[in-house]
């Protein structure tokens, strides 16, 4: 096992809060562009990666008038950057660069373990590659002072107490009638987005075409896919212009560049205010338009931007003091959404689930183990927001049968698969958690389900949860996105009709250029591979965990990713 990691780490994240007719995605109007004021930020950083430095792009990047009225924070466009501290200053003088879309409710912050790696990996062996992680513009909408404040109390006081943080106060989760300008907020204006982007920071088109990797986890495949058919100019004649033409190669991490959501199953949440794609385009834009369709996807459990917010808070405890006993369950308010999702994520069976006894807060839990049970997959049911971070320790652990029966057939995708647990004693023990490196040890107590079979092994465990926890408490940009546009995915869904059809300009650019897919070998394609796409699988892995996976595995191997990455950013384009 890898025993050699320390710890003991410090917090050093407390003050991160840093300040169409003609067939071709049509050109943003003369007003629309904004003057490119741009700000970069450096991101101090506990990661053990050595060498790697990371700083927070925005550039202004106005919106059409015809968006309407909108915060102006969201009249730019923001990124993490990620570079070899050795490296070149300027991003055109790096070796190659890889820009990474989010999947679906993923903010940049999630790519921050990968993106080390890789800038790391690469450096290494003498090049200087640059890792950009986008954050898709909703995700402007968030406020981190909070979660920057480095203090769980400070931050459940600040978003659910209206207490002021530094003289600043929490303008509140922001209403479905507040976004009607997120009705517009399509795969079109994605992919626009990413372009003028790509073009502000890189002017020189040949070498955009030479240097720049395209890719991204998830949705962020199919964003790619989009992205490497489109034309920019509206003349499908002129090609300097056209997606693919703009990458040197493309990636995918657990999923698959394409225009189609087909290799996605799994991923889009239920139960989400998504509206019937049967009703057409027009039928569904009038519904986004008038809001009788939300502009946001939300639901009462987890997916909502006041329950998705207390993953970051659980992340700053898991940060701060990963061993001490929480107290979050207990210190945060009372309310709907938080009951819902305490209640769906923690009980046993469906009876406590209607009484809510016990409940999480009838259990003892270091701050680690809290983050453990809200992100590990032998813990939380849904399958995008799955991790193997490890299992419970300290104390009897017993199966999850609720929302389905554990280990049995699963009535949707949208939950995991595999055997659930839960820790069995209220009022008992400290349950603490047990890091994926150490699952195995001579002094694992080797839990199992009822029926004998073990809750999970060495084999299946890959991500650190401290190091998960930092991505979640420490970044400037969030791991999540709280407020995800419905219109991406509808638009995706309804990839047939005329008005979505017709930004898929060039069907070649799709295939134009080498492409690295990289699945989890328990992820979304799991068993189900395309044919024909001789992906590199990291066995074990989760749907997050491309992304999250720790450097040393528990055979003592590497993870796959970030060196599967770095060598195809050596390959010659």
């Amino acid at each position: 096992m890898n025993t050699s990691r320390s710890r003991g780490r410090t917090w050093r994240g407390a003050a991160l809060a840093v300040l169409l007719t003609t067939g071709a995605l049509t050109a943003a109007a003369p007003d629309a562009r904004g003057d490119g004021a741009r700000t970069e930020t450096p991101v101090p950083s506990t990661h053990p990666a050595d060498g790697v430095t990371e700083s927070v792009v925005r550039v202004k990047m106005p919106l059409p008038r015809s968006f309407g009225d909108r915060p102006t924070a969201c009249d730019q466009l923001s990124y993490l950057r990620y570079r070899s501290a050795d490296g070149p200053a300027a991003s055109a003088d790096a070796d190659r660069i890889l820009v990474a879309q989010p999947g679906i409710l993923e903010g940049a912050g999630a790519f921050d373990s990968v993106a080390r790696g890789t800038v790391a990996k690469a450096a290494a062996q003498g090049r200087h590659i640059e890792f950009w992680a986008l954050d898709r513009r909703s995700n402007c909408l968030e406020d981190r002072t909070g979660i920057a404040s480095g203090d769980q109390h400070t931050a459940v006081d600040y978003y659910y107490r209206a207490k002021p943080v530094d003289g600043r106060v929490f303008e509140g989760f922001v209403d479905d009638d507040r976004l009607g300008w997120m009705a517009k907020l399509g795969i079109e204006q994605t992919v626009r987005d990413e372009y003028d982007l790509l073009a502000h920071e890189l002017p020189d088109q040949g070498l955009r075409g030479s240097k720049v990797l395209c890719g991204g986890h998830s949705l962020g495949g199919v964003v790619t896919g989009y992205f490497a058919a489109a034309d920019f100019d509206g003349d499908p004649t002129t090609l300097a212009d056209a997606g693919h033409n703009q990458c040197a190669g493309y990636f995918a991490l657990d999923t698959t560049v394409s225009t189609s959501l087909a290799d996605l199953s799994g991923s889009l949440p239920d139960d989400t205010g998504l509206p019937d794609v049967g009703l057409g385009y027009a039928a569904v834009q009038a519904g986004l338009d008038t809001g009788l369709v939300p502009r946001s996807m939300s639901a009462p459990v987890l997916l909502n931007p006041a329950t998705m917010t207390l993953l970051a808070i659980a992340g700053v405890g898991a940060v701060r003091d990963p061993d001490g006993e929480a107290d979050l369950p207990a210190y945060l308010p009372s309310g709907i959404n938080i009951e819902a999702t305490n209640r769906f994520l923690f009980s046993k069976d469906t009876a406590a689930f209607l009484t809510g006894s016990p409940g999480v807060k009838d259990f003892r839990l270091t701050n680690a183990t809290v983050l453990g049970a809200l992100m590990d997959d032998n813990s939380v049911p849904l399958a995008f927001l799955q991790s193997s971070v490890g299992f419970f320790d300290g104390g009897p652990v017993t199966d999850k049968s609720f929302p389905v029966a554990n280990g049995g057939a699963q009535p949707t995708q949208l939950f995991g698969v595999g055997y659930k647990a839960i820790p069995a004693q209220p009022h008992g023990p400290l349950y603490t958690w047990r890091d994926y490196d150490r699952v195995g040890d001579a002094d694992d107590p080797g839990y199992r389900s009822a029926d004998g079979t073990p809750f999970t092994d060495a084999g299946k465990e890959v991500t650190d949860l401290r190091e998960l926890a930092r991505s979640l408490a420490e970044q400037p940009l969030d791991f999540t996105e709280q407020y995800f546009p419905t219109k991406l995915v509808t638009d995706l869904q309804l990839a047939a009709s005329p008005q979505v059809k017709r930004l898929v300009v060039h069907p070649a650019g799709l295939t134009a250029r080498p492409t690295l897919t990289v699945l989890a070998g328990d992820g979304l394609l799991a068993g189900r591979i395309p044919a024909g796409l001789h992906p590199v699988v990291a066995a074990g892995y989760q749907h997050l965990d491309v992304l999250t996976a720790a450097p040393v595995q528990n055979d003592g191997l590497p993870e796959p990713v970030s060196g599967a990455l770095s060598e195809f950013a050596r390959t010659p384009r």
